[in-house]
């Protein structure tokens, strides 16, 4: 277990951590609200590209988790940053839902549909995925645009199963204009971990990533130096572990096993 005083802040993955669809997980609503009384810094970090931070928050609020949008990091909010802070220029195609749409729209960066003229292809979750919308961003890739994935995510789970998610989106663009992805933005990435820590304003050490995916929660903490906790609620096995030697500090079967004050 963990004691309540070795972190200041603590970053929990949604999706498969907190809930699964709209059912919240074993021991949640107990952990948030001790962790609270206790005046640590709380983040919930997903890899979605489909739901805003305002619609997470009602999500979360819903289940009776409250939380402010200041605590919570989706990719189609850290698209919008990254290309508002570092490629304000660009015209963007996008792959993706109306949330990631949106969220370029409300910082003003330029949308095109005509794949001759995009800069950037920026890939989403895209449940409504056409062979007439790969043609066009292998198009754009092939004219030049740099291919810009939000996440890495190659399954996401539902109450039955998993759906695919946008990896496998961004992979067949890839494999269709035979150019490599240029950058992820999504956990394990850097540019993630350092979203993390402006907003918490912690040393990296003193934050913990709870998340159920060794290759993004748990590789996030491990490239950046946060301490990990893997919880067994989602995609990942305990005996995925060994499979892919991806070690997390901790292991809990559900957040009801993760602290102690």
């Amino acid at each position: 277990m963990v004691h309540v005083n070795d972190y200041d802040a603590f970053c929990f993955d949604l999706d498969g951590t907190i809930y699964v669809e709209d059912t919240l997980l074993l021991g949640v609503k107990d952990l948030i609200s001790s962790l609270r009384n206790h005046n640590k810094k709380v983040l919930f970090i997903s890899n979605t590209s489909i739901h805003t931070r305002e619609a997470c928050k009602e999500r979360l609020g819903k289940m009776g988790i409250e939380t402010s949008v200041d605590e919570i990091i989706t990719t189609n909010y850290l698209a919008a940053r990254l290309f508002k802070q570092n490629i304000p220029n660009a015209k963007v195609y996008i792959v993706g839902e109306h949330s990631l749409i949106e969220q370029l729209m409300n910082v003003s960066i330029k949308l095109t549909t005509n794949p001759l003229e995009a800069t950037h292809v920026l890939v989403g979750l895209d449940r409504d995925f056409t062979y007439n919308k790969l043609g066009h961003a292998m198009q754009a890739v092939r004219n030049g645009a740099k291919i810009i994935v939000t996440n890495p995510d190659v399954v996401c789970p539902v109450m039955d199963g998993y759906i695919a998610d946008t990896f496998v989106l961004a992979q067949a663009i890839e494999t269709a204009s035979e150019k490599k992805i240029d950058m992820i933005i999504g956990k394990p990435s850097a540019y993630y971990s350092r979203a993390i820590i402006d907003l918490l304003r912690v040393p990296y050490e003193k934050c913990l990533i709870v998340g159920d995916r060794l290759e993004t929660d748990i590789m996030l903490g491990l490239n950046s130096g946060m301490k990990t906790c893997l919880v067994l609620t989602g995609v990942t096995k305990r005996a995925d572990i060994e499979d892919t030697r991806i070690y997390p500090d901790y292991v809990v079967e559900n957040l009801s096993e993760l602290l102690f004050a």
